[in-house]
């Protein structure tokens, strides 16, 4: 088939490497350039990168709208079906209606659930005990198409957003793959999603990210896990941002009767311990502003009078000031 690829960032790479080597892409759809990095020079997106390599000659889409210009671009290049893993734009009528054979997004959860633009986080924040890859046909309204496909994926409250986008990137290229093999045929069969079961995703911010130590120790190492690689949950230590990179619980240990948020001591073999709403966490890996990641033991040596420190969220930066 002849196919429009659109996607951004790197989960959807091993897609675009399998469709590459069973379809013909004649084109593909991603974002513009954005500014990256400390320097926050301009850079192509992953999907772009790979393109480039594996694609020379295919065009290269990084239009800054979806209008008219791009949709003439896109009909003079005859595709038939529009695949979309990530790309991070809703598709208006007139452009879905380029595509004889429809169009299909392949999307990291267990559809209904986590419709929207951050299903993976939201997975692992939530604790939910299983999420995975739903291939579905594009709809009007955001991931409310027929589900084409599906596979599970068990989660053992070890993920990062890092690591289940990395198992999600390579089960949807797989599922995606048998997918388009049924399309080609005209053996699909489509079931319709259950609005009733829907919930939803927010976009990820800076501030979402802010432990609130009030909460208990599973649901703040689950938000760290979430926020992990961007945006990095943070708190506030002595005033000053302190980001979070990985932390694990200790529900051997009993809670101390401190403020949750208190640092209780610093165990050299686990981390530094954090009195929350409900349980103990060890804080592991940890970066001041400016600074490296560095795990605990590297970072208590730069840091005076940790023990007994309060941490705080951002809501209550005004106890430090």
């Amino acid at each position: 088939m002849r196919i429009l690829f659109a996607g951004s960032p790197e989960i959807a790479l091993p897609s675009l490497e399998r469709v590459a080597a069973e379809h013909q892409i004649v084109g593909v759809l991603t974002n513009p350039e954005a500014p990256k990095g400390r320097g926050l020079c301009h850079a192509c997106t992953p999907v772009a990168e790979l393109a480039a390599r594996l694609l020379p000659g295919v065009p290269v889409l990084s239009p800054a709208r979806l209008g008219p210009q791009l949709r003439q671009t896109v009909q003079d290049l005859q595709p038939e079906l529009l695949v979309v893993f990530a790309y991070g734009r809703i598709f208006g009528p007139k452009f879905l209606a380029l595509f004889p054979r429809g169009s299909v997004n392949v999307h990291p959860s267990l559809l209904p659930r986590w419709r929207g633009c951050s299903p993976v986080p939201h997975a692992i924040m939530h604790q939910d005990a299983r999420t995975g890859v739903t291939v579905q046909r594009i709809a009007l309204q955001m991931d409310t198409g027929d589900i084409l496909a599906a596979q599970e994926i068990d989660l053992d409250g070890s993920e990062t957003t890092e690591s289940l986008s990395k198992t999600a990137a390579a089960v949807g290229a797989a599922l995606l793959a048998d997918v388009l093999r049924q399309l080609a045929a005209g053996t699909e069969q489509p079931r319709a999603q259950n609005d009733a079961d829907a919930s939803y995703c927010v976009a990820l911010s800076k501030e979402l990210a802010a432990i609130d130590w009030s909460t208990d120790a599973a649901a703040i190492d689950a938000r760290i896990r979430a926020f992990n690689p961007w945006p990095v949950a943070w708190t506030l230590l002595n005033g000053q941002r302190l980001a979070i990179h990985r932390s694990s619980r200790c529900p051997d240990l009993a809670d101390s009767g401190l403020t949750p948020g208190t640092i209780i001591r610093i165990d050299k073999s686990r981390g530094i311990m954090v009195q929350t709403g409900n349980g103990i966490l060890a804080l592991q890996a940890l970066q001041l502003p400016g600074k490296k990641v560095l795990p605990y033991k590297d970072f208590v040596n730069g840091v005076r009078n940790l023990e007994s420190a309060r941490l705080c969220s951002g809501q209550t930066r005004q106890e430090h000031e």
